[in-house]
């Protein structure tokens, strides 16, 4: 696991339990996230000790979101945890993914079958970054349950749609982070703003 925070809510509906995990195969150029990508023994915590952790969070969130890092690359554990949470959740589980889908329903539907929201596709920079939900514009958004097809429209290409392109801001001690999909530029933006 990279990060676990709570609340979240620029990554889907509501006010969402984020999980980001660690170690990410695919390595999108221009990926935002790059720090998710090694991975490495430190990261590493047991489910239980995890759902411990967020079991309050759990109790609050309309939904959980699970980004990366590329949470396929550890199928088995995201598998187990989906499970877990399908349990302890009300709210939709929604999974990003930097694999095709097709790839993603062949070889894991049954891990599918426990998410309510697949946004999949590698991050491609030229590919535009206008779409709610996604960081380039070629990334899909499949709304596989009842769930889900309730809380986010059929048609998440409306701008109209919120969250869209915000981030939350998290301070922890002397770390500062941000969750959510950055306006094309925006990093370099605050870079040198901060810089200034």
């Amino acid at each position: 696991i990279n990060n676990v925070h709570f609340p979240v809510t620029t990554l889907g509906h509501g006010r969402r339990l984020g999980i980001w995990t660690q170690g990410c195969s695919i390595h999108c150029p221009g990926c935002v996230s790059r720090d998710t990508w090694d991975t490495e023994p430190r990261h590493r915590i047991a489910l239980d000790q995890l759902l411990a952790g967020c079991a309050g969070w759990l109790a609050e969130a309309d939904g959980v979101t699970i980004s990366g890092g590329e949470p396929f690359d550890q199928p088995d554990a995201l598998r187990e945890l989906l499970q877990a949470l399908r349990a302890r959740c009300a709210g939709d589980l929604l999974v990003f993914s930097g694999y095709a889908n097709e790839k993603l329903f062949a070889q894991h539907a049954d891990i599918l079958a426990l998410a309510d929201v697949l946004i999949s596709e590698p991050f491609v920079a030229h590919a535009g970054q206008t779409l709610a939900l996604r960081g380039s514009d070629n990334q899909r958004v499949f709304l596989l349950t009842p769930l889900a097809r309730d809380r986010y429209p059929a048609d998440l290409d409306r701008r109209a749609w919120e969250p869209q392109r915000r981030l939350d801001l998290m301070m922890e001690g002397d770390d500062i982070w941000m969750a959510g999909l950055p306006e094309p530029g925006a990093m370099a933006k605050l870079r040198d703003k901060l810089r200034a």
